[in-house]
C-alpha cells in the first residue's frame, strides 16, 4: 500500500479498476498508488461536504480572460476586479477552461500542462485561488485534434496508438445518443491510412478511449495537477459520454459511473476537501444518478431544468410547472447537494424539460427566443430528425423583450426576482458573470464569430466595466447592486444552508413560494411574484407571528388569516426566529 493511502480507499481503487479493466487493473493500481504516494496533499482535513459548504457559499462563473486591460494578464485583472467588486460576497469562482485550446472557447484542450499564455501563468491562477475557492474544469471526454496527443496518434506513435477511438465505417452507431447536429465520426489521415475517429462534439474535439487504462492514468495526472494548483471544486465536463460501447447509447454507461467513483476515491485519498461536480445536461433522473449513494461519486450536480423552467414561469406568468418540478425533487443524499443556476457560458438547455412540460411549451420558448434576437441550437435525434437543444440568448433578454417599450425598471425587477427564485432553493447558487453585471445579448459577436454561443460570451474592458458600475443608474450598476443585496441576505441566515430542506408552497399561479429552515435554524418564507400584477397570498403553513423582511428590513405580520400583498415582480424573504 502506498504510504498515506487509507487501506479502505485502496480497496475502493482496486475494486473500481477491476470492474473497468479486469486483470489489467492490478498493474494500473500499482501505478496509481505510486502517483498518490508522490503527491503532497494540500489538505488532509476529513470534514464532510456539509461542513465545507454553507449559506455563505456561492459560485461566480467566468472565463479566464473575461476582464482585460492593456499590459496586464487577464487572470490578474480578473482577480483584482473580483476582489474589488465581490470580495467577501462570492465564495468561489469557476474559471472556465484556461489551458491552450483550439476551439469551443477553451473546451478543446491542446496542452493540459500549461495555462494559455495570453491569459497568464499558473501563479496567476494560484493567486486567484488564495482569494476565492477555485472551481475548474476537467475536460475528460475529448482533446483537441491539434494537440500533441492526437498528433502523435496520427504519426503512428505506439504510445498513443490506443488513445483514441477508430471505428469501421460499417459499424452500426444508430443507438448512440447525439448531443449535436454534427457527424459522429470524422475522417483523418493517419500513419496507417485513412481512419474514422469518434468525435462526439466537433471534428476538432477527438474523443479519448478510456478502455485504455493509460488514458485514465493521464487524466488522473491532470486532476492531481489541478488540485496542486489550488482547485477546490472540479467540474467533470461532458462526463456522461465518456465510455463508448458500440450497440449502446454510449451515454451514462456503467463504466462511466465506475470512472467517477474512481476519481472520487482518488480525491478522498489525495485531497478529501476537493469536491466533484458532474456536468450532465440531461433529464433529472439521469442527472442525479451521478451522486451515487452520496459517498462514492460526485458531491454536486447541476440543476439543469431550473433555467428553462424559470424562463417559462416568467414568460407565462405561471409558476405551475416550476413549482411541480421543485416539489418533486428528492432530497440529495447526505453530503451532496445541487448547484442551482440560471445562466452559464452555454445556452439554456431544453433537454432537461423532457417529461416536465409538453412540446408546445418548448416550442413557445424557441419562438420567443427567436423573436428577441436569440438563436437556437439543435441536436440529431438519431432518426434523421432534429430537435431544439438549447436557447442561445442572454438571460436578461430571455426574461424581457429588448425591443419592447416596457419600462427598464420592470425588466430589472423581473431579472432580480428570477435570481431570487434561484437563490431561495436548497443547494449552492451559481451566477454567470454576464448575469452579475446585467449583460444583454451580444448578437453582433455571435454573427461575427458564426457561433451561436458567443451571444452570451462578450469580454469586458476593466475600466469600462468599473465605470458603468460607478454610474448608479446604469443597468449594470442596478442589477449588480440588486444581486449583491440578495447574496448578502442569503449569506446572513443559516436557513439557506445547502443542506437544509425546502417546502414548495401552493400559493396560486402567480407566486413561487419556498419555506426553508426549522425551529433550530429559524425559518425563511420566500415569496416571488412572477407576474406583472399585484398578487395576494396567504401562508397558512407558518405560525402567526411578526416576521422580518430580510431585503427591506421591514416587519410583516404573517398568519391569523391575513393576506400578504406582493407588488408586481416583487420578492419578499421573510425571516422568523434567530439562529
Amino acid at each position: 500500500m502506498a504510504r498515506g493511502v487509507d487501506r479502505h480507499i485502496e480497496a475502493r481503487l482496486r475494486e473500481h479498476l477491476a470492474v473497468l479493466y479486469g486483470a489489467r487493473g492490478v498493474p494500473v493500481l500499482e501505478r496509481l498508488l505510486k502517483r498518490l504516494a508522490a503527491l503532497a496533499a494540500r489538505d488532509r482535513s476529513r470534514d464532510g461536504a456539509r461542513a465545507r459548504l454553507s449559506e455563505k457559499t456561492s459560485v461566480l462563473i467566468t472565463y479566464a480572460d473575461q476582464i482585460t486591460e492593456p499590459g496586464i494578464a487577464p487572470l490578474h485583472s480578473l482577480t483584482e476586479t473580483l476582489k474589488q467588486t465581490v470580495g467577501g460576497l462570492i465564495s468561489h469562482v469557476h474559471v472556465l477552461p484556461f489551458m491552450p485550446s483550439s476551439s469551443d472557447a477553451g473546451f478543446s484542450v491542446m496542452d493540459f500542462d500549461r495555462v494559455e499564455p495570453s491569459f497568464g501563468v499558473w501563479g496567476d491562477l494560484r493567486r486567484l485561488a488564495r482569494q476565492f475557492g477555485l472551481m475548474v474544469d476537467l475536460v475528460m471526454n475529448h482533446v483537441s485534434a491539434r494537440g500533441e496527443w492526437f498528433k502523435r496518434f496520427l504519426a503512428g506513435d505506439p504510445a498513443y496508438a490506443n488513445f483514441f477511438l477508430t471505428v469501421d465505417e460499417r459499424a452500426d452507431l444508430s443507438a448512440v445518443v447525439r448531443p449535436r447536429a454534427r457527424p459522429l465520426l470524422t475522417p483523418f489521415e493517419t500513419f496507417g491510412g485513412r481512419r474514422l475517429v469518434w468525435t462526439t462534439f466537433s471534428p476538432d474535439q477527438v474523443d479519448l478511449n478510456y478502455a485504455n487504462p493509460d488514458v485514465l492514468l493521464r487524466m488522473i495526472d491532470v486532476l492531481l495537477s489541478l488540485v496542486r494548483h489550488g482547485a477546490s471544486i472540479v467540474r467533470l465536463d461532458a462526463i456522461a459520454f465518456l465510455w463508448k460501447r458500440i450497440g449502446t447509447p454510449c451515454v451514462h454507461l456503467e463504466e462511466t459511473h465506475w470512472i467517477v467513483k474512481l476519481l472520487r476515491a482518488v480525491l478522498d485519498a489525495a485531497a478529501p476537501n476537493v469536491l466533484l461536480i458532474t456536468e450532465t445536461n440531461v433529464p433529472h433522473a439521469e442527472n442525479v444518478s451521478y451522486l451515487g449513494d452520496g459517498t462514492d461519486e460526485a458531491q454536486l450536480v447541476y440543476q439543469f431544468p431550473l433555467p428553462p423552467l424559470v424562463v417559462d414561469a416568467f414568460s407565462r406568468q405561471d409558476v405551475g410547472a416550476l413549482s411541480a418540478w421543485a416539489r418533486s425533487l428528492d432530497r440529495p443524499p447526505a453530503g451532496c447537494t445541487f448547484l442551482n443556476f440560471l445562466a452559464s457560458h452555454d445556452g439554456i438547455g431544453l433537454r432537461p424539460l423532457e417529461g416536465l412540460v409538453d412540446a408546445s411549451r418548448v416550442e413557445a420558448l424557441v419562438a420567443q427566443t427567436l423573436e428577441r434576437g436569440g438563436r437556437v441550437s439543435y441536436r440529431d435525434r438519431g432518426d434523421g430528425t432534429q430537435s431544439p437543444y438549447e436557447l442561445n440568448i442572454s438571460l436578461f433578454d430571455a426574461l424581457s423583450d429588448p425591443t419592447s417599450s416596457e419600462p427598464l425598471d420592470r425588466q430589472i425587477e423581473r431579472f432580480l426576482t428570477a435570481h431570487a427564485v434561484m437563490l431561495s432553493l436548497a443547494g449552492v447558487p451559481a451566477i454567470y458573470v454576464h448575469s452579475l453585471f446585467g449583460s444583454r445579448s451580444w448578437i453582433e459577436g455571435a454573427i461575427a464569430r458564426n457561433d451561436y454561443r458567443a451571444i452570451n460570451r462578450e469580454r469586458f474592458d476593466r475600466s469600462r466595466l468599473l465605470g458603468e458600475l460607478a454610474e448608479r443608474e446604469s443597468v449594470r450598476a442596478r442589477v449588480f447592486d440588486g444581486l449583491k443585496g440578495l447574496l448578502r441576505a442569503r449569506a446572513g441566515h443559516p436557513a439557506f444552508h445547502p443542506g437544509i430542506g425546502q417546502d414548495i408552497l401552493a400559493l396560486g399561479r402567480g407566486v413561487f413560494g419556498v419555506l426553508r429552515g426549522s425551529a433550530d435554524e429559524g425559518r425563511i418564507l420566500c415569496l416571488h411574484n412572477v407576474t406583472d400584477a399585484k398578487q395576494s397570498v396567504s401562508a397558512p403553513v407558518v405560525e402567526d407571528a411578526t416576521w422580518t423582511d430580510l431585503l427591506s428590513g421591514g416587519r410583516v405580520a404573517v398568519g391569523d388569516g391575513a393576506d400578504l400583498v406582493l407588488a408586481p415582480l416583487e420578492t419578499r424573504w421573510l425571516a422568523k426566529g434567530s439562529p
